[in-house]
């Protein structure tokens, strides 16, 4: 069975038609400026003898659509819910599901990225506040669940054992940035809570802030909630720091002397370092740090401070170099370091041949 994924991010769409073997057999990838709607049936129009089902990637599933899900007219009304919830994501990628359903006529089977925290503990997802809050849904959800799942058994397969014996931490580090503890290939833990605002520093997010700040921005200086969304989803993190959210243009920065670029270097690797030893406690032991996501798997400059930063957990600061997915330092008796690359494509298509074979 080949699958089509359609990854509809908040700067690209990215389609890919996936064999049994993980093997990307067709691919496209274009720019948010360019059409999604028009692209995708373009794309499917070409390939149509070449894929037997549609795997949608949705960043939240809200509180009714747990796994991976053939949609039907029901479970279409019950991705709604998920839209206030996610509104930079979900709206778009539900127009972009709605016109394959209407044009491609192969069964159609949604991914969430939230699925693979859907079992978190409830000390690990729940918030301390108000119990009116919390029966609308107000808890930690996470994010990048995708693309955890595969790194979980691509981690487990690169060191020749089985998920279910490992503990880890994988970190994904694109231009969001979560990570997430992985017991026996369950999430138990992570650090992306209600949206993907909360937790480390990002490209063009703030990460985690001070409700009380926000709540002073509001009330002292009249900042609106929409100005507020658009500062924290757009104009904080690393572009807020030095005027770009590209990491190679700061790290490049950083070493010709830029003061600016080296400070938000700074801040990123202690927020990220910060995110990985916190979460390192819901742990008996830590058997692996994985890497993963753009940044994760090329800035071998990031991993290495990170390392650094760690070492009190056991993780050691010589780091091979990585090209693809590689064990970059064997731990001894302390953890592993792996360096996966990202597929959730693949994790796509694995979960709808499940889904439909079920």
């Amino acid at each position: 069975m080949r699958v089509l994924a359609v990854n509809l991010g908040s700067s690209s769409l990215r389609l890919s038609v996936v064999d049994e073997a993980d093997r990307v057999c067709a691919e496209a990838h274009v720019d948010s400026d360019v059409d999604p709607v028009a692209t995708l049936r373009n794309f499917a129009g070409h390939a149509a003898g070449d894929f037997d089902a549609v795997a949608h990637r949705l960043v939240h599933g809200g509180p009714s659509v747990r796994s991976a899900t053939v949609v039907d007219d029901e479970v279409r009304r019950k991705l709604d819910e998920a839209a206030t919830m996610a509104p930079l994501h979900v709206p778009p990628a539900l127009r972009l599901l709605d016109a394959a359903r209407e044009s491609i006529h192969r069964p159609q089977v949604v991914c969430v990225d939230t699925a693979f925290h859907a079992e978190m503990p409830e000390q690990a997802t729940t918030y301390a506040i108000p119990s009116e809050w919390r029966q609308w849904g107000v808890r930690r959800y996470g994010f990048h669940g995708l693309s955890y799942a595969w790194s979980s058994r691509r981690c487990a397969e690169l060191l020749g054992q089985s998920p279910d014996g490992l503990q880890m931490v994988i970190a994904h580090i694109g231009a969001g940035v979560s990570a997430c503890v992985v017991r026996g290939g369950r999430s138990v833990d992570t650090s992306m809570g209600f949206t993907p605002l909360e937790g480390a520093v990002m490209a063009m997010r703030s990460g985690s802030v001070d409700p009380g700040a926000l709540l002073w921005l509001q009330q002292v200086h009249g900042v609106t909630s929409g100005e507020m969304n658009t500062a924290l989803e757009h104009r904080s993190g690393l572009l807020a720091m030095t005027g770009s959210a590209d990491l190679r243009e700061i790290e490049r920065g950083a070493g010709s002397g830029d003061a600016a670029s080296a400070a938000a270097l700074d801040v990123y690797v202690h927020s990220l370092s910060r995110v990985i030893g916190g979460l390192a406690t819901s742990l008996d032991h830590l058997d692996a740090l994985v890497f993963t996501g753009g940044v994760g798997e090329h800035s071998a400059l990031v991993r290495t401070r990170v390392c650094r930063r760690l070492v009190l957990l056991g993780v050691p600061d010589l780091l091979a170099d990585a090209t693809g997915d590689a064990v970059i330092a064997s731990g001894g008796d302390g953890p592993a370091v792996v360096v996966v690359s990202a597929r959730e494509d693949a994790q796509m298509a694995r979960e709808t041949r499940q889904t439909l074979r079920a």
